[in-house]
């Protein structure tokens, strides 16, 4: 067993791939307990976890924001449906989605590359904005397109239901989405960019190539983000352009900053963050009976306060919070355990002290002080007038 610990220490590719296959078994025992209508929500869970995973690399590894990933969704969403209308096969499809979505993000990235705060959000909104309204001019208007559910494999049952299918497939897709942003944040390439984060002028003068590093970071959240349209399309079995508004990038960014920047733990939050909150507020305004727009505009409103509550109460996002509690706890339970072995042992005194005491006590086997030791028998000292010193009275006068 130690030796198993010991080699999964030394190998983040071991500590992966024991990562994955342990998440997927738990996410499969899941899917067999939970209902129709949660497993569709766990693939809402799971296609935003991936879109997350990588708006989290990019903001918190990389220092960029992107307030346009929302588009990178439908980027990946109309390939998939493209491609799924000419015949193509679910893993192609998904595939391509990657691809293209990646295509498209090293542009956007070698842009984004050379801009700085406000900047940058500007420029991501801007895409944003627009990517939605070239795809109702030009890929299917406002309806969208359609796609054909995936169909089950006949091995596993000609009963088994559709919705747990949909959640394999988009958990399979957010488990990949893991392993590779695990590994990426735990090499040289997650080092690097967590260096250009901190100080680009340092990063530069190490000798890295600092635009190449965000370019790559812009690049893989990208990829990222168009794998989970892919799979919302295949989940939703629509693409429409009012399914990837302003509001879907916003949520997307706060999201992630609510769940926690820069940790895949800290994407899992603000994913269920995203699928739980919308139903919440909709019951919300139901019970209140609110009009239409309100309760349109409820959802972004409540995530404005959720995340001016989270940032003032932990900063660093649920995942941090997490950390700090668990942080707190364990140090109370290492002061009691401390507390209890003094209390059971006594006070100890520190090493010195005994061997100072032991020192400074006589032993009874050394001899007693004589009287011709002790100073108070000692004769009185007088002053000598010639040199100013002082010797004992029974000592002769100097120069007798």
């Amino acid at each position: 067993m130690t030796a198993v610990r010991d080699t999964l220490r030394g190998s983040t590719l071991l500590r992966s791939l024991a990562l994955v296959v342990v998440v997927g078994l738990v996410l499969l025992l899941i899917t067999d307990s939970l209902s129709p209508y949660r497993n569709l929500q766990l693939a809402d869970g799971a296609y935003y976890f991936c879109v997350l995973a990588g708006l989290t690399v990019l903001a918190g590894s990389s220092g960029q924001i992107s307030l346009g990933h929302g588009a990178f969704m439908a980027v990946g969403a109309y390939t998939v449906a493209k491609l799924s209308n000419a015949g193509w096969a679910l893993i192609p499809e998904l595939a391509a989605s990657v691809v293209v979505t990646l295509i498209v993000g090293i542009f956007v990235g070698m842009a984004a590359s050379r801009l700085r705060g406000p900047y940058l959000a500007g420029a991501t909104l801007a895409f944003a904005v627009g990517l939605p309204a070239l795809a109702d001019k030009f890929l299917g208007g406002e309806n969208g397109l359609t796609i054909n559910p995936p169909t089950p494999p006949a091995s596993l049952g000609a009963s088994f239901p559709l919705e747990r299918w949909q959640a394999w497939i988009a958990c399979a897709g957010a488990l990949v989405v893991l392993f590779v942003f695990y590994n990426v944040t735990r090499s040289a390439i997650g080092r690097s960019l967590r260096a250009v984060r901190d100080d680009e002028i340092a990063a530069s003068l190490a000798g890295l190539r600092v635009g190449r590093r965000q370019t790559l970071a812009f690049t893989l959240s990208a990829a990222a983000a168009g794998l989970g349209g892919g799979l919302l399309a295949v989940v939703s079995g629509t693409v429409a352009p009012g399914a990837f508004p302003l509001q879907l990038s916003l949520t997307l960014l706060a999201g992630v900053v609510i769940g926690g920047l820069g940790s895949l733990v800290g994407a899992v939050w603000g994913a269920a963050l995203l699928v739980f909150l919308p139903n919440w507020t909709n019951d919300l305004a139901s019970s209140f009976s609110l009009s239409t727009n309100v309760s349109h505009n409820l959802p972004i409103a409540i995530y404005g306060l959720v995340l001016i509550a989270a940032m003032l109460a932990w900063p660093s996002g649920i995942q941090g919070g997490v950390r700090a509690v668990a942080g707190a706890v364990r140090s109370s339970v290492a002061r009691r355990g401390d507390a209890g072995a003094r209390g059971v042992g006594g006070p100890t005194a520190p090493a010195g002290t005994a061997n100072a005491t032991e020192a400074a006590a006589p032993s009874p086997d050394s001899p007693a002080d004589s009287p011709a030791d002790s100073p108070a028998d000692s004769p009185p000292a007088e002053r000598d007038p010639d040199r100013g010193a002082t010797t004992p009275a029974s000592a002769p006068p100097p120069g007798s």
